[in-house]
């Protein structure tokens, strides 16, 4: 689904295929299906009129709430059942979005019921897990349910690799949960069938929730099975600049630790020097010099040929 927009495009970076496979993908993923609800609207408003006399609106949508006894219910119908509820969600989802909803509280039962009925219903997990992410009026703003609807989805289908780029997307974007967002990612990446740049994700996220190891390792592993010289040349430049954080990080710590001993800042990476905090001013990769900027923190000269953005 969100991958294959980018398939084709093997030049891409890291960078690149990251961006891509991002949030604008979910919105025009939303957009599709809001548009798609127009025609159906006919339809539905004539099922509904057929119900009414005979149910409230609760019932209309869940007519039997209970996942075990629906199941038993259906006997061998249970997929037709399946496709039919989940075509219910998404006219529940579709008509509560486009009156600006601010809640969504039968989503999660619903998606629940469509995929005990069909658990291996792939559409349902994916697009149920991004109804349920979104914030409102875009969704239920539940990424917890969503995660739980994808962990259902992965117990069901453990070989599907795009469930765990669902999942770290919601850990990405929905609760800023890097270290979950990049172990999904690379457990995916695990999976028979997963593209190479699901590794390029969990990277990139594991450089921004700061494992610089766990982003190292990774970085090198693609380097050196870069199927492209554009693959392999954004791999060295994120490893100069995971290589250069490390080097700040330390700094910071000199600074720190020459201000308790010497009870005032450093004004220079002399006077670190000088006191024996080093052996001599340190450079970046580069070959510039660090220099400490005026919140008198370690940083990068401006003419710094390291691209720290790339882990940004």
């Amino acid at each position: 689904m969100r991958s294959d927009a980018i398939l084709t495009s093997e030049g891409l970076g890291p960078r690149d295929v990251f961006q891509t496979s991002g949030r604008g993908y979910r919105i025009l993923l939303i957009a599709i299906v809001a548009c798609g609800l127009l025609g159906l609207y006919p339809f539905q408003r004539s099922i509904d009129q057929q119900l009414a006399a005979t149910s409230g609106p609760r019932d209309q949508l869940l007519f039997i709430p209970s996942q075990a006894l629906f199941a038993r219910l259906s006997g061998g119908y249970s997929g037709l059942l399946a496709t039919l509820y989940w075509t219910r969600t998404v006219q529940y989802y579709g008509r509560l979005r486009l009156a600006h909803a601010q809640s969504f509280p039968l989503l999660g039962p619903l998606l629940d019921i469509t995929t005990s009925l069909d658990p291996h219903l792939l559409i349902a997990y994916r697009f149920g897990s991004i109804f349920l992410a979104e914030k409102p009026p875009d969704g239920a703003g539940n990424p917890g349910r969503a995660i739980h609807l994808l962990e259902r989805g992965i117990v069901s289908n453990p070989e599907y690799w795009p469930l765990w780029e669902d999942l770290g997307f919601v850990y990405y974007w929905d609760l800023k949960d890097y270290a979950h967002a990049a172990r999904a990612f690379q457990t995916g990446s695990e999976r028979p069938g997963a593209l190479p740049w699901m590794r390029t994700l969990a990277a990139s996220v594991s450089a921004k929730g700061g494992e610089f190891e766990t982003s190292r390792i990774l970085w090198t592993e693609i380097g050196r099975t870069a199927g492209n010289d554009s693959i392999r040349l954004s791999a060295e430049l994120h490893l100069a600049a995971l290589d250069t954080q490390q080097a700040l990080h330390e700094l910071d710590a000199l600074l720190a630790e020459y201000r308790a001993k010497q009870g005032h800042d450093a004004h220079s990476w002399q006077d670190l020097v000088t006191a024996g905090f080093l052996r001599e001013i340190p450079h970046d990769l580069s070959g510039e010099p660090f220099v400490i900027k005026p919140d008198r923190q370690a940083g990068l000269s401006p003419k710094s040929q390291i691209q720290m953005n790339l882990l940004n």
